[in-house]
């Protein structure tokens, strides 16, 4: 799972997740690429389980990039407990996603192998995905839907 080596301070507070990604937006690696289409939180677990369905359907021919990364950390406190006594444990990292942000990306293999794996791979996710190929993003990404 991925997670950060160490951070500045161990909680953070939730943030917002408004307007458009403004880095990140375009595909920079590879020849296709899933895109958000709304706001979310990405937990690792679940960029893991877009990596291995992409990478077992292209059976590790091509490669595969992983754009986000899991940097904020996520705290619950346990059920059946008062209010107070402070900001919960750490249970995850997430990766903070705004709508036109590309998030994987792959090549090496033909179009039709890469948009299936790709598909298999918007499964696992929680938000709205499309996929993009680099024509597509020429100039950024544009939010028609």
């Amino acid at each position: 799972m991925l997670m950060p080596k160490r951070v500045k301070r161990r909680k953070q507070f939730r943030g917002s997740m408004r307007g458009k990604a403004l880095r990140g937006n375009t595909i920079s690696y590879g020849e296709f690429g899933i895109v958000a289409m709304e706001p979310c939180w990405i937990r690792s677990n679940q960029i893991e389980a877009a990596r291995i369905a992409m990478t077992r359907h292209i059976k590790r021919g091509g490669k595969v990039w992983i754009k986000i990364f899991p940097d904020k950390p996520v705290t619950t406190k346990p059920a059946e407990t008062r209010m107070g006594s402070g900001k919960g444990t750490l249970e995850y990292w997430v990766a903070v996603v705004k709508p036109g942000r590309v998030m994987f990306e792959i090549s090496g293999v033909n179009e039709e192998v890469a948009r299936e794996a790709l598909r298999l791979a918007t499964h696992k996710l929680p938000c709205k995905c499309k996929i993009v190929s680099k024509a597509d993003l020429e100039g950024g990404v544009s939010n028609e839907n």
